[in-house]
């Protein structure tokens, strides 16, 4: 049996970010992936959107590590070349009975510490973005887009250059944390037996799933909750990111950009049973009615079909949404639940927190 240092699990985002902090202060690195290559489960399927921070509760730990975490994004893609854009983002009331929701939004911006936001008349937001319609909004410089799979490329060339390495096509099948050891059971092409001294546990959907199968204390329950996304063909109608107020389970279908310019609208709340990433053209329907509130110019027609990503929720269908769960379980583990949005922009800061804990 193999011994070694320390075991990140996940390579998507934040397993990437923490193995790269981990490496940066010295540690012996190695990230189990069981697919072939990083990012390619939660981080691979969402909107890519550099978030401000405005819509979690203060003091919880989105939010703190969300504004913490848009500028260490920013300052990390601006010096590995990363390429990002600030596009600013409109959030729009469209009628005046959610006004009294982007007043609420507002409060909790500043109070998180989103100094930028602010809200404006809905004649500077039309003026903005002519094809918009709304009551009154709120406007977000802070919001952007990133490449995440160049983000993630550079923070595996980072870990690596500083000593870490990567194990792909290494599930893992089994072993046991806890009692004061760590024993890692491997699959795949190469089977292996691990004895760690730290394991992080940062698999996104997995985390749950793995916590309990090494007998890790107090995992939470988990939840499938499917977003669906729609591109738009024809002209983009936005130069900035637009969403409506948010909604139960999500932020609303709202429009992002990619770093190609090409729009799209997502995603959707689907509460779902079993991994699966089909998306129903026939929630097309849904998607004309919500975005004709902010957009009433959209075409018949004009939606096709995109992808889907999975949201890894500890919240049921009708709770208030959980926080990030961050959980030193026995001595020398942390588990990682519920890292859903804002996890690619908050993955610095929960690295550094994670790189701080005694493990």
């Amino acid at each position: 049996m193999e011994q070694v240092d320390c075991v990140v699990v996940g390579a998507g985002a934040v397993g990437l970010a923490i193995a790269r902090a981990l490496a940066l202060a010295g540690r012996e690195v190695i990230v189990l992936e069981r697919e072939g290559a990083v990012g390619t489960g939660v981080s691979s399927r969402n909107s890519e959107v550099i978030h401000a921070g405005m819509y979690y509760p203060k003091d919880s730990l989105k939010a703190r590590l969300c504004v913490r975490g848009n500028r260490l994004l920013r300052d990390f893609a601006d010096s590995h070349g990363v390429p990002f854009r600030m596009t600013g983002k409109l959030i729009v009331a469209a009628d005046a009975a959610e006004e009294e929701a982007l007043a609420s939004i507002l409060k909790r911006g500043h109070d998180n510490g989103v100094t930028n936001l602010r809200a404006i008349p809905a004649a500077e937001a039309m003026a903005l973005e002519p094809q918009l319609t709304c009551a009154a909004a709120l406007f977000s410089p802070d919001t952007g887009i990133v490449d995440s799979h160049a983000y993630m490329l550079a923070l595996q060339g980072d870990a690596e250059a500083h000593g870490a390495s990567f194990a792909f096509h290494a599930p893992l099948t089994g072993g046991r944390a806890g009692q004061g050891e760590i024993v890692l059971e491997i699959g795949g092409e190469s089977p292996m037996t691990l004895s760690a001294r730290s394991l992080i546990v940062a698999a996104g959907l997995s985390a749950c799933p793995i916590a309990r199968l090494l007998g890790l204390p107090d995992v939470p329950q988990d939840y499938l909750c499917k977003g669906n996304y729609f591109s738009l063909t024809g002209r983009q109608p936005f130069a900035r990111l637009v969403y409506p107020v948010p909604v139960a389970g999500g932020l609303g279908v709202h429009y992002t950009l990619d770093m190609g310019g090409r729009g799209r609208f997502g995603p959707d709340v689907q509460w779902i049973d079993n991994e699966d990433y089909a998306v129903d053209p026939r929630r097309g329907d849904q998607f004309y009615a919500a975005i004709r509130r902010y957009w009433p110019g959209l075409a018949d027609g004009a939606l096709e079909p995109s992808y889907s990503g999975i949201r890894p929720k500890i919240s049921a269908p009708g709770e208030p949404a959980a926080d990030f769960r961050i959980a030193n379980p026995v001595p020398g583990v942390v588990a990682l639940y519920g890292i859903e949005s804002p996890g690619l922009t908050s993955s610095l800061a929960i690295a550094e927190q994670v790189a701080a804990l005694p493990v």
